[in-house]
């Protein structure tokens, strides 16, 4: 397994980041068994140090309660896990039968979660997170989650200005937290790119995580440039929800909506997935491969974030991170329109 620092923050960290939704039942109530084997399948596979990726989002602060028992259940230094938490959500009671942030994704949850992107929310944010996950284990990347959803619920272009004077507020906590030590680098994880670069464009970030956005099936050639520049300045690139939400790997969701074939919206998203598998079969390429593959061999990335709710999963991961894919099937993918650009790893092979 390759290691990188992560941008310039001395953050050395593998090209294997494990995501850790499923921790906190996405979809589906994961069984505490199971999650164990999930999390010593990390390093059974990964040498440490083990790069994590987690959010109070993820199950009301379920991800971080589990992440902490485990890690302490299996004896893991404090220095053996790299930890990111994404802040932004903080648990709140839950005070009906179901909780009210993102109906229908969460499953047997016992507390509810709510938004709260402030200087004063993510201190709370931060502070909760730490008591979730518990001792000796502590974040060392932090960042805002989902600022582009907090944006995109303004009611109007004034809401939504002062929604945004509200992010860099949350980052003035980040970079508070940084100078006095508590946390090492500081990032931001989103959905919509634009708004990534919006906020990088008035606040210091060492790292972004992309979700949905820099994958084999969208990879627009703006998005590619602005992380080129990225790399530049030293900022690092982690790229997530390659698979779109397990859509491109022949999952029933695509960017956490359920699809169909019969909508006039998603015929160019089937179609391009009816192709994609037709040439990895053609090809004996397992297509989860060729997404991660792909995904981690763009100029500027440093790593891939992986999630998955099977223990015997996390070794594929690997095995996908590590894999080399011909030369001549990424060819193949440009000739017949699935993908716009060659990987890294092909153009250096052809320079």
């Amino acid at each position: 397994m390759e290691y990188r620092e992560l941008g310039n923050t001395g953050v050395v960290m593998p090209r294997l980041v494990f995501g850790t939704s499923s921790l906190g039942n996405l979809y589906e109530a994961v069984p505490a068994e199971t999650k164990l084997a999930i999390c010593r399948e990390w390093f059974a596979h990964c040498p440490t140090p083990v790069a994590i990726d987690t959010a109070g989002k993820y199950g009301a602060g379920l991800a971080l309660e589990t992440i902490g028992r485990n890690l302490r259940e299996l004896g893991v230094a404090p220095d053996d896990a790299v930890i990111s938490n994404k802040l932004g959500w903080m648990r709140t009671p839950l005070r009906g039968a179901e909780p009210t942030f993102e109906p229908g994704v969460w499953a047997g949850l016992y507390y509810d979660a709510e938004q709260r992107i402030s200087y004063a929310g993510i201190n709370e944010c931060w502070e909760q997170g730490c008591e979730l996950l518990g001792e000796p284990y502590r974040p060392q990347l932090v960042s805002v989650h989902d600022p582009d959803e907090y944006l995109a619920g303004a009611a109007s272009e004034c809401e939504q200005r002062r929604r945004f004077d509200d992010i860099l507020e949350a980052y003035r906590a980040l970079g508070e937290l940084k100078q006095r030590g508590a946390v090492r680098a500081i990032g931001v994880g989103a959905k919509d790119w634009r708004v990534i670069e919006a906020i990088e464009a008035e606040t210091p970030l060492d790292w972004v995580m992309l979700a949905n956005s820099l994958t084999i099936y969208r990879h627009p050639p703006e998005l590619l440039a602005w992380v080129t520049s990225l790399a530049a300045k030293r900022i690092g690139v982690i790229n997530s929800a390659v698979f779109h939400a397990g859509f491109l790997v022949g999952g029933r969701y695509f960017d956490y909506r359920l699809p169909s074939r019969a909508n006039a919206e998603d015929e160019a998203a089937f179609a391009w997935r009816d192709r994609f598998h037709e040439l990895c079969h053609e090809w004996d390429v397992p297509p989860a491969v060729a997404c991660v593959q792909f995904a981690l061999h763009l100029p500027g990335v440093e790593a891939v974030a992986l999630n998955t709710s099977a223990p015997t999963k996390i070794v594929e991961n690997f095995v996908a991170i590590e894999a080399t894919l011909p030369d001549a099937f990424w060819s193949a993918a440009r000739e017949c329109g699935l993908i716009s650009i060659l990987p890294v790893r092909m153009t250096d092979a052809s320079d």
